[in-house]
């Protein structure tokens, strides 16, 4: 089946990755522009994002509104927080996110504002504002889990607005750490999709395979052996199709799609699940995914993932509505 995909980068099945978007030009040559960081921090039209443990302040509304972002004033944003320098508009416009380190968010803004995280409003949002807030959630996410240095054991400090933490003993500097995951729609020679469930999962719900790369591996030889790990299914390699790929800041992965063919020699499209990462896993035709769906007995990934993506271009289109969603 022709990709409908491979060229768009974020856009699959006519839809953009939810978590793939932005609006902001992330302007990383002021990062260490102290003057300019100062006069655009103080600057009327500037905004701030405030952020606490993965959530931010949103406002519902309707029509051309939508969901939104509560942005402030810089001289409305609290105090005591970690900083961070997210990018600029076009017409100059500059945005910032601070952090509270007390691990929640303060009391509500107003009488319509209220915390929301990535998974919950990730897809309401506009290009800008799911922009800022991927960036600003995996930004605090890496900070919060990065106050000493690895070489030595000292506190670090935020740098290069937000973007670096130095070593407050050695000086050596850390920058955000990105860990790249693969996850992968197999299909076998009755263009069946490989799907897969944990236990922990709500009831029904499956979802493509995916796993983290290992040191020294290529994505490709990723894909292969995370199905064989997980399904026991054996991937013919050069099959392996690159789709596209979204952040996934929880807490700091980056999800690389794939699509690819089981190798059907020699019982390879056999399945054997690790009784670990996944509880089941089976073949799906579309004819059986669609009326699984329909009568709701089957759940689809989430909304905001690129597995629904995979299983959206395997199919063809959006998937049906399912009785339980």
């Amino acid at each position: 089946m022709e990709s409908q995909g491979e060229n768009t980068g974020v856009d699959v099945v006519g839809l953009p990755l939810a978590l793939a978007r932005a609006g902001v030009d992330r302007a990383s040559e002021h990062r260490q522009d102290e003057p300019w960081l100062a006069a655009a921090w103080s600057h009327p039209g500037t905004r701030v994002l405030v952020v606490a443990e993965g959530q931010a302040f949103v406002v519902d509304g309707d029509g051309d509104l939508g969901t939104r972002l509560v942005l402030l004033p810089s001289f409305e944003a609290p105090d005591g927080g970690e900083r961070y320098f997210l990018g600029k508009e076009d017409d100059g416009t500059a945005y910032f996110a601070v952090a509270l380190t007390g691990g929640s968010l303060p009391g509500r803004l107003d009488g319509d504002a209220r915390p929301a995280g990535l998974r919950e409003v990730g897809a309401l949002l506009n290009d800008r504002d799911a922009g800022l807030l991927v960036n600003a959630v995996a930004l605090e996410n890496w900070h919060r889990s990065h106050r000493f240095c690895s070489r030595c054991g000292h506190a670090t400090v935020p740098a290069a607005a937000g973007h670096v933490r130095r070593c407050t003993s050695c000086a050596r500097e850390h920058y955000p750490r990105t860990d790249p995951a693969v996850i992968m729609l197999v299909t076998d020679g009755e263009d069946r999709a490989l799907l897969g469930r944990q236990a922990l999962w709500p009831e029904g719900r499956y979802s493509t395979l995916a796993g983290f790369v290992e040191p020294g591996e290529s994505l490709e030889q990723a894909v292969a052996r995370e199905v064989a790990e997980e399904a026991g299914v054996r991937v013919d390699l050069p099959s392996v199709t690159y789709v596209a790929s979204q952040p996934w800041p929880f807490p700091s992965s980056l999800m690389l799609g794939f699509l690819a063919r089981a190798d059907e020699r020699d019982g390879g499209t056999d399945i054997t699940v690790d009784g670990e990462e996944l509880s089941e896993a089976r073949w799906f035709s579309r004819e059986e995914l669609k009326a699984g769906m329909e009568s709701g007995e089957v759940l689809p990934p989430s909304g905001i993932s690129i597995a629904r993506r995979l299983v959206e271009l395997w199919y063809g289109g959006p998937l049906p509505e399912s009785a339980r969603w």
